[in-house]
Parts: C-alpha cells; structure tokens; sequence
C-alpha cells in the first residue's frame, strides 16, 4: 500500500472508541498521548473541529478516555505542526487556514509538482496504472459524498506523479505538505461542491497528457490545477 494510502487508513483506524473491545490479547493500544493525537488531527483534517473551535483538555481527555497529561502531550506536538494554538489554561484554538498559507502551499505545490511532472515523462506504465486506479476510485468517493475520502485520494494523485519523478528529497519536502493539503482540500470541497466534478476532469487531462508523453502540456495543466487554489484565496474562483 501507498504512503498516502497508509496515512489515510492509520488515521481512520486511530479514531477512538469507548465501546470497541480488544480483537486480541497481543493487540495493544498505542500510547495515549498518540490516540489524542489523532483524534484530534483528523478532526481537524476531516473538519469536525473547524478553525475557530477551541478545544479543552478536560473534553478531549473524556472523548478520548485519558487523563490530561497525554493530552497536553499531544496538543504540543499538533502546535509544532500548526493545526492549534495553546493558550494556557483556556485550551486549544484550531487555527483557521489563512490566505498566506494558501498561497505558501501553492507556491510550494507549483514548484515541486510542476519539475516532478517534467521529469516523469515519458511516464511508467505503472505509474498511469496507479493513476488511473486512483482516479477511479475519486469517482466514487465523489459520487457517494465522501468529500474526506475524496481530498486523500486526490492528495494521492499528486504524490504518485511527484515520486515517480525519482527526487527523494523533493517527495518528503511534498509529504511535509500532506496534513495542510487534506485539509485545505477537504474544507474547499465542502465550500465549492461542484469543484468535485472540475477537479476530476483536470487529473483526466492530466493523465491523458502523460500517456501522450507531453510534458509541456502536463506542466501547463498541473500549474492551471493546482492556481485554483491561489484564486479562491484572492476571492477569485472559477
């Protein structure tokens, strides 16, 4: 399984539940600290905890089942990540995403999106597999409402082309993106429903490009797709 594939089903098997009983003796819990963890991060990633919500250690120590000191532990480490601000005995405020990070990731996505799909052409026969698999199964996370689901698969897409252009240094650089894209993903498709329908069409002509081995046109549609972003963050979406 894929990196952003493994990423997306640990964070839905990380999920707390008071009323799941051990499969398995040998099975143990992760640490407390880490299912505070990430059940505060795909909150946030999957928009139950919106920006604005300030979140107590009292709440999440009960929805959790813990004490509070895994908790502090926890939302120390998703402030060095930049999902939450502290503030010392209030609780936690999930910051908003702001204009500025939308345009630091575009910048970033353009750069090292737009030189990956330079280097992959000719694309690998399995990699246009891949792609067109992934596409596929957007489709119908799409068509079955699953907006969550849908962000992944996309963020998905784009990390295969930036892997398969062979940087490896320039892929953790991406991956050190991935929390901020699913997000920033998930809440524009909830706001811009019908940008669903656009954004599959896009990664058609994308895939249509590399199996063509046209690299200028992938580049140029890679950059169109990926400056949706930057529009939306100007009031400016089409």
């Amino acid at each position: 399984m894929h990196t952003c594939c493994i990423y997306a089903v640990g964070m839905a098997s990380a999920a707390p539940s008071k009323s799941r009983p051990s499969a398995s003796p040998s099975l143990k819990q992760p640490p407390a600290a880490d299912r505070v963890y990430a059940h505060v991060k795909q909150g946030v990633l999957e928009r139950r905890y919106e920006g604005g919500t300030l979140l107590t250690e009292g709440e999440l120590a009960e929805a959790v089942g813990v004490s509070r000191t895994p908790v502090r532990e926890a939302l120390l480490r998703l402030e060095v990540e930049g999902l939450i601000k502290l503030y010392p005995k209030k609780g936690a405020l999930v910051l908003p995403v702001s204009a500025q990070e939308i345009a630091d990731v575009v910048e970033t996505r353009q750069l090292v999106e737009e030189h990956a799909v330079r280097k992959t052409v000719p694309a690998s026969p399995r990699l246009i597999a891949r792609l067109e698999e992934l596409l596929e199964q957007q489709k119908a996370q799409a068509a079955a409402g699953d907006l969550a689901g849908a962000a992944v698969t996309d963020r998905c897409f784009h990390a295969e082309i930036v892997r398969s252009g062979g940087n490896e240094i320039l892929s953790r650089l991406y991956d050190q993106l991935r929390d901020r894209q699913l997000r920033m993903g998930v809440a524009f498709m909830h706001a811009h429903p019908d940008r669903i329908t656009k954004t599959l069409t896009e990664h058609e002509e994308i895939l249509r490009a590399l199996r063509a081995g046209d690299a200028e046109a992938a580049v140029s549609l890679v950059h169109r797709h990926v400056n949706w972003f930057s529009n939306l963050a100007r009031g400016d979406v089409r």
